[in-house]
């Protein structure tokens, strides 16, 4: 193992897979620390960054329980890039501190999975090794509307929210094209890629 903690990135578009990725990882000894996760945690009811989000956006963006109202928030955020800017500022250091409080309670080695990972430089600089999970865009929508029930438009303007393909790729140490793959094949190239990576230097 590595004299310094180990600590690898992972990051896909929606509908790439990078969750089922995530789960392998885990099976294979990884502790996952979901940025995601804690996103929700944050703004739960009660949550750490409702008060800010309250001042900054204000009262009616949270639900009567107190949680974000998630729909409205992303629709104001849709219309207006000043305020994903601030909701980002907002919550993107919140996320990050409490990501790595969560990785330094672990012994070995870590995954962060971070759908932001591209855009935001910091998160490279964390880690040893940066995974990305790759599908082509057909593949994206298809999986998404699938499973969520969204429309193939709403599902394109979150793609088009998101880091490009070749963004994604640009910052990445290996890409798996999880394109016409079984889950046991997946499973494979996952497994194959761990051990490489845990068994050579940094």
């Amino acid at each position: 193992m590595h004299s310094r903690p180990w600590r690898m990135g992972l990051t896909g578009g929606i509908g790439s897979g990078k969750s089922t990725v995530g789960g392998m990882l885990v099976a294979l000894g990884a502790t996952l620390v979901d940025t995601d996760a804690i996103a929700h945690s944050l703004t739960a009811p009660g949550g750490a960054a409702m008060p800010a989000l309250r001042a900054s956006f204000g009262d009616d963006v949270a639900r009567a329980d107190g949680a974000l109202d998630r729909n409205q928030m992303r629709a104001r955020v849709f219309a207006d890039s000043t305020a994903k800017r601030r909701l980002e500022a907002i919550l993107h250091p919140m996320i990050g501190s409490m990501a790595q409080q969560q990785a330094a309670q672990v012994q070995g080695p870590v995954v962060f999975d971070v759908p932001l990972l591209t855009e935001s430089s910091h998160w490279r600089a964390r880690c040893q090794r940066v995974l990305v999970v790759d599908c082509s865009e057909a593949t994206q929508v298809e999986r998404v509307v699938a499973r969520s029930g969204w429309s193939e438009a709403q599902v394109r303007h979150v793609i088009a929210q998101q880091a490009s393909r070749p963004a994604r790729r640009a910052i990445a140490d290996a890409v798996i094209h999880n394109e016409h793959l079984s889950v046991e094949q997946l499973r494979e190239h996952v497994a194959s890629l761990w051990q490489i990576w845990l068994t050579s230097p940094a």
